[in-house]
């Protein structure tokens, strides 16, 4: 599903991000990626949707070398990879259902499609009953799973969750990794990139530490061990 070649991303000062990044991710794993603040791992997702250009290997994503992936194909690329961030990124004029169907209709979904979908996905991550409400009238975890549902719409194969529960206290992220867990059942691959010690080691999946730009540990059934 996802594959890393030499990865290679020089930042100013010849500061290498990543220093060759050899990465495999198979479809329908569910893999943690850890490690210290400023040890590669935003780089890391930044490559992964094309948001950052590497400077030397080859990053192939279900079969597409996306290396060079050009502008207008990565709105492509990103209906593969739902993104799920730390802070949400919900628009707080909208409704819960707005917030949704705004991802569809920016990629040019039909009203009748956007009927269909959004409350299923909002069924998924149990909000369908409060489709109406605004952002600010939920709580953080609720927000969470919107941001979640969002990213679902284009049925991506891949779901990348970037420091999803940081804003969240224990229940709630226990909840949104209880959530991901299910999705992951679905056969969607998820890759996690996370500080949070107790998730990873509850968890029990594998666990691909990061340091100075390189990948330093890879474990089936890892724990953090920074």
């Amino acid at each position: 599903m996802i594959k890393y070649f030499d990865v290679t991303k020089l930042y100013s000062n010849n500061v290498r991000a990543l220093n060759r990044i050899n990465l495999h991710i198979k479809p329908g794993e569910f893999v943690s990626i850890v490690g210290q603040s400023g040890t590669g791992k935003t780089t890391l997702v930044k490559t992964l949707i094309g948001e950052e250009r590497i400077d030397q290997g080859k990053i192939v994503i279900g079969g597409w070398d996306v290396t060079d992936i050009r502008q207008g194909e990565i709105p492509v690329l990103r209906r593969q990879i739902g993104v799920i961030f730390q802070d949400f990124k919900l628009l707080n004029k909208k409704t819960l259902f707005e917030n949704v169907a705004f991802a569809m209709q920016v990629c040019g979904g039909t009203t009748a499609k956007i009927k269909k979908i959004v409350p299923h996905v909002l069924k998924i991550v149990g909000l369908e009953s409060k489709m109406k409400r605004y952002p600010m009238e939920i709580s953080g975890g609720e927000q969470q799973r919107v941001a979640i549902a969002r990213a679902l719409v284009h049925r991506p194969k891949i779901l990348l969750a970037d420091e999803p529960t940081g804003n969240l206290d224990s229940i709630n992220t226990n909840e949104i990794i209880d959530l991901l867990e299910r999705i992951n059942k679905f056969g969607t691959t998820v890759v996690l990139v996370t500080h949070n010690k107790e998730v990873v080691n509850r968890l029990k999946r594998r666990v691909i530490t990061m340091d100075n730009g390189m990948i330093i540990g890879d474990q089936e059934e890892g724990r953090y061990s920074i």
